[in-house]
């Protein structure tokens, strides 16, 4: 079960990551032949954004399994641990009802651009691939907060990533005084 969660944690970084990195590619290959070359590329520009949206929407499930989404924790943190825990729980239903209601709604407009037949205006992609990461990234969201809900139920602390970073035992362990990390 270990090597199965690695290999789909792997799968995530790899996929928000390399369309990320292609539309990032893409973008700094328009402005090249736009400025240097001035022969600007009319289809450069919008498989850049198709490619930065599915990099971010993939992205998403990442966040969330390394606590990376925004939180205001300032009331959490002083609740005693089964009043944590209960808000865990409250969180992670409503996380997957969202995403539940996310991918069927994503699903719908697939559907509904997969019938219509309706392309992109440039390269004519056909826009039921373009919405289909909404489906798939709401899945694959719903993963994520079901594995949240579990380790909730579990009475697991769900740990920010950014709070496991050591500080300095000692004022002199420092490298820039008491306060630098």
């Amino acid at each position: 079960m270990k090597s199965l969660k690695k290999a789909w944690d792997l799968f995530e970084d790899i996929a928000a990551g390399t369309f990320l990195s292609v539309g990032i590619a893409l973008i700094f290959y328009g402005v090249m032949m736009r400025y240097a070359f001035n022969e600007p590329k009319a289809w450069v520009e919008e498989v850049a954004n198709y490619t930065i949206v599915w990099g971010a929407l993939l992205g998403v499930p990442v966040a969330l399994r390394n606590n990376h989404h925004i939180q205001v924790d300032m009331l959490y943190d002083k609740l005693p641990r089964r009043v944590q825990r209960a808000v865990d729980v409250f969180a992670s239903i409503m996380g997957v009802l969202f995403c539940i209601f996310f991918a069927y709604y994503g699903y719908l407009l697939v559907a509904k651009r997969y019938v219509s037949g309706m392309v992109s205006m440039d390269v004519g992609i056909p826009m039921w691939i373009v919405y289909l990461i909404l489906p798939i990234s709401g899945i694959m969201f719903l993963f994520r907060f079901l594995e949240k809900l579990v380790q909730a139920l579990r009475g697991e602390k769900i740990v920010n990533t950014v709070d496991m970073v050591e500080l300095p035992k000692e004022k002199g362990d420092a490298p820039n005084g008491p306060h630098a990390i």
